[in-house]
């Protein structure tokens, strides 16, 4: 009997702190979701910011212009 009290209660030591880990885990999620959410990643920079790069914009260029262009640059 005392055996058995000992197995229910680590059971429930158990139970408790793995229902905690989970409540804590899942607002913690929510938290993250939330922070995130607002963060507006396609915002015009700000400062001394560079354009990287320029669109080609080439109205007689072949398909293996094209093709070169896309196996050099890896888009």
């Amino acid at each position: 009997m005392v055996s058995f009290l000992k197995v229910a209660l680590q059971t429930l030591k158990v139970f408790i702190i793995f229902t905690g880990c989970t409540i804590l885990f899942y607002y913690g999620m929510i938290w993250v979701s939330e922070e995130y959410q607002n963060y507006h990643r396609y915002d015009e920079p700000e400062g001394s910011a560079l354009k990287v790069s320029n669109a080609v914009k080439e109205d007689s260029s072949s398909v293996l212009d094209r093709l070169m262009l896309f196996y050099l640059n890896g888009e």
